[in-house]
């Protein structure tokens, strides 16, 4: 086997410090998480010429420091911690320090070679924050009305004013998030391609423009396989498992089936394509998956086509 002696970095980010460990050489560095140690960071990294820099998603606070690399043109990957952290039990690597997490990061990066994406623009990190405040909001007010049916007299009065002024800050981010779509020419016309499907509403339209950037530049296949809609065998030797989706993106799953369900009643092709399923013996939430899957590859080509629902094409053609 020949050996790739190209240079990959693994990042581990907190958030006071980067702890970066570079593969093959084993040479490692700390610097601060913020604007004059990442640009040592940087300075550093273009003279080695790594081929892949990897750096888990952290909330955000790897952000600073992939922006800075990427800007300067560095092969720069956010991955999901789940997947490294899958990778380190895999290889027995249970120890959990800065710095061998940043060795984990880069080994995983050597063995996997995750694939590069550019990052989103700082208008997309905008929108992507709105969206996963109203996110945070809805969550919230899910809660407080739930504590409401069983709280006691003493703090009920409470619980139904904190849910009056969340059902406020929802109004009030969504018309955020519709005066910032509105802003830009690029996204209101994405946004109103997607509205123009039946089932798809504003709040799915801003979350798959959030955190669906890829949506329109990607094959039916692989945007499937991102958002986690993409059923995965199951099977061992003589064993035949059940093939089921997991993975991907949780936000956009989320709302894709909301939609659906609603699709699957008003929409005429996907509706037609949920009966056809479910008359042929396919479970609900098997034909309900079919579903999303068909819905979301609908989306992807009308994104790329810039084109807008047209219902005599997409009934042409119902196969998954």
């Amino acid at each position: 086997m020949k050996n790739d002696d190209s240079v990959v970095v693994g990042i581990d980010v907190s958030k006071e410090f980067l702890d970066v460990l570079l593969l093959p050489s084993e040479s490692k560095k700390r610097v601060a998480n913020d604007e004059s140690g990442c640009a040592e960071l940087l300075a550093w990294l273009v003279s080695e010429t790594p081929s892949k820099i990897v750096l888990e998603s952290t909330g955000g606070l790897e952000m600073l420091a992939a922006g800075i690399l990427s800007a300067a043109s560095l092969p720069v990957v956010v991955v999901n911690p789940r997947q490294v952290r899958d990778f380190a039990k895999a290889c027995g690597m249970l120890a959990k320090t800065d710095t061998l997490d940043a060795r984990i990061i880069a080994r995983f990066a050597q063995a996997v070679k995750p694939e590069i994406r550019p990052l989103k623009d700082e208008l997309s990190q905008t929108l992507s924050a709105l969206v996963a405040r109203r996110r945070q909001l809805v969550d919230m007010m899910a809660a407080e009305k739930n504590r409401q049916s069983s709280a006691p007299r003493a703090t009920r009065k409470s619980i139904e004013l904190h849910i009056a002024w969340l059902e406020k800050q929802i109004g009030s981010v969504d018309d955020d998030i519709s005066t910032f779509i509105q802003s830009s020419p690029v996204w209101k016309a994405k946004g109103e391609i997607l509205t123009s499907v039946k089932g798809i509403g504003d709040v799915t339209a801003s979350t798959i423009l959030a955190a669906l950037p890829e949506l329109g530049s990607l094959p039916r296949q692989k945007i499937a396989a991102l958002v986690g809609v993409c059923p995965f065998n199951r099977d061992s030797g003589k064993f035949k498992g059940k093939r089921s989706i997991w993975g991907g993106r949780a936000a956009i799953r989320s709302v894709l089936y909301m939609a659906t369900l609603s699709a699957a009643r008003f929409n005429p092709v996907i509706k037609a394509f949920y009966e056809r399923l479910t008359k042929a013996g396919k479970p609900h939430k098997v034909a309900l998956t079919a579903c999303m899957r068909r819905l979301l590859t609908i989306l992807n080509s009308m994104i790329k086509n810039n084109q807008k629902w047209d219902h005599g094409k997409f009934q042409l053609n119902t196969a998954t």
